[in-house]
């Protein structure tokens, strides 16, 4: 169980503080333009660069523990200090990347790293289906290689996106050490830290420009320690120095047991659960669901029932059919399912009834395409670096180390960052109101109260922001979106990432 009814702290987390020892460490970056790709007709209209970064560290890293502290009554976060240090190896790895250049000024325009949840689920999902320049055409595809698209309303348009495949073992990323594939929370934001300042120094044109990290989903867990880990690079002296002004998580894994314990607060709210079970439930759980059968038998029950009631809704967005025939295989391990499927689960064709639309049918055209030998020539894949491309690589021995990161992020609100949260309103898989919840618990200001935003004159979600001694956190909402949030309202998501970047009012 978390969160135990006696106990009032759910533990120590180690925050890992990178000390990079530069002269003693090598790094070579093989980067290549990418002009034209398999399936896209014509030259790309845009910069694309890919490559690998390629880091042997011979030095140490050096690892600061904090331990956070949860009250009983879970209305703050307190820091109760540093514990101590120690070094660990940093190994040899070679993470694939996507550098798309802002299609507006890359000289001045923000510059933002993005890596994707699962975890193991490849950068080339954010990159098609989510906020990058490109799309396949899915309508027209009746098989062979599918065809891309360019996409209008890229996030691209206003900033230049560096796509990672982190942790190692993603997407087209691999080791040639094998102890080196096993992997983690912590280890992963190390190996994304190492990355993105490996990457600058070898691009220092991007230095000076604005730098943000965005990830998603389960990297909602990793996302603000890598952050932790730029500011204290920079306030240790490290070189060169990242200017950081920000980060931003879509439908963020932050805390495991509010996460799941929201889940039934928001079944109830859309309708889904009658008043009395609803009530049942919460006086016999006490408001905590995660890990029922720890609990009373009513308890146990009560949750059975909902699980029982709601089992045939698609958790990545409950207004979508759930398409059994054609859905993912679910893990054991529950909280990795957000972006991981089975490929052969998938229709490698249209659905026979041309009105019928199964969401997971577009991620088949990924496997497909990311497949084809022309299509990994074109992006500089090093040939037999790789058996089989897959979307989400559930295979990386992975530990899933940080239950929560609220303290992380309590911690971040200390410095003059500018943070955007959001979540689509009918995810289930990462309910709105748990995100609500731990935002809460951060005990920041409220300067901007709940209200709806608009595109072209039509709501297109409801926002909130907080601000206190330069920390400004604004939380938006996308109306009728599910899990990831761009995937289903693009043209929304790109409104508000350009406000957010450009300093206006969502």
């Amino acid at each position: 169980m978390l969160f135990s009814p006696n106990s009032s702290c759910f533990g120590c987390v180690f925050l890992p503080l990178l000390l990079l020892l530069l002269l003693s460490a090598t790094a070579v970056f093989c980067g290549s333009i990418v002009r034209y790709l398999p399936g896209f007709d014509g030259e790309l209209p845009f910069k694309l660069e890919t490559g690998f970064a390629f880091s042997f560290f011979g030095s140490f890293t050096r690892l600061a523990y904090y331990c956070f502290e949860v009250t009983k009554a879970r209305s703050e976060v307190v820091m109760m200090g540093v514990l101590f240090f120690r070094y660990v190896r940093v190994d040899e790895i070679e993470i694939f990347y996507y550098f798309i250049e802002s299609e507006q000024n890359p000289r001045i325009d923000p510059i933002m790293l993005w890596y994707s949840g699962g975890p193991g689920c490849s950068a080339l999902n954010g990159l098609i289906y989510e906020i990058g320049p490109l799309a396949f055409n899915i309508t027209a595809y009746y098989g062979g290689l599918p065809s891309l698209e360019y996409y209008p309303y890229s996030w691209t348009k206003t900033a230049s996106l560096l796509f990672a495949d982190v942790p190692v073992g993603t997407g087209f990323s691999y080791t040639t050490d094998p102890s080196s594939w096993t992997t983690s929370d912590t280890t992963t934001a190390q190996q994304t830290y190492i990355f993105l300042k490996k990457w600058l120094i070898d691009h220092p044109q991007f230095l000076q420009v604005q730098l943000f990290v965005g990830a998603d989903s389960y990297s909602g867990i990793t996302a603000p320690m890598v952050v932790q880990h730029i500011l204290d690079g920079n306030n240790d002296g490290d070189t060169p120095r990242l200017n950081l002004k920000g980060y931003i998580v879509g439908c963020p894994r932050t805390d495991a047991g509010i996460n799941e314990n929201s889940k039934i607060k928001f079944l109830h709210r859309m309708g889904f659960i009658s008043d009395e079970l609803y009530e049942s439930a919460k006086e016999s759980c006490g408001g905590q669901y995660y890990e029922a059968d720890f609990y009373t038998p009513q308890c146990t029950e009560d949750v059975k029932l909902i699980e029982k009631g709601t089992h045939d809704l698609d958790k990545n967005n409950i207004l979508d059919p759930k398409c059994t025939w054609a859905s993912p295989q679910i893990d054991g391990d529950t909280k990795r399912r957000s972006l991981e499927e089975n490929p052969g689960n998938f229709l490698l064709s249209p659905p026979i009834i041309p009105d019928f639309w199964c969401h997971n049918f577009n991620y088949s055209l990924s496997y497909i395409w990311a497949n084809d030998v022309r299509v990994q020539k074109a992006l500089h894949v090093r040939e037999g670096t790789l058996e089989d491309w897959k979307r989400c690589n559930k295979s990386i021995p992975y530990t899933m180390d940080q239950k929560s990161v609220i303290g992380f992020h309590h911690n971040l609100s200390r410095y003059g960052l500018q943070v955007l949260v959001y979540n689509g309103d009918h995810d289930l898989t990462i309910p709105n109101v748990g995100t609500q919840e731990w935002i809460e618990l951060l005990n920041i200001t409220v300067v901007n109260d709940w209200r709806p935003w608009l595109v072209d004159g039509e709501i297109a979600g409801y926002t909130i922001k907080y601000s206190e001694h330069g920390y400004r956190l604004t939380y938006a909402t996308i109306k009728g979106a599910g899990h990831s949030p761009q995937e289903y309202k693009r043209r929304e998501c790109f409104e508000m990432f350009h406000r957010f970047i450009s300093y206006y009012p969502i």
